[in-house]
């Protein structure tokens, strides 16, 4: 699996609170982060759907 990178800006609060919450639960914080993004419902793309889908060129 391909590992990719994500830089993210947090106030000094919410850094420490993560930080801390990492430690009680004695995960990483990447393993909370990505725990937290599991637990976000699948989106269905279709035809209703108004998540953006790439543009297929006429051919």
């Amino acid at each position: 699996m391909k590992k990719n990178r994500l830089d993210l800006r947090l106030s000094d609060r919410r850094m420490n609170k993560l930080r801390l919450y990492s430690v009680n639960q004695d995960k990483s914080m990447t393993r909370i982060i990505e725990d937290f993004i599991d637990t976000l419902p699948e989106q269905d793309i279709g035809k209703n759907s108004t998540t953006p889908q790439p543009v297929k060129p006429k051919a």
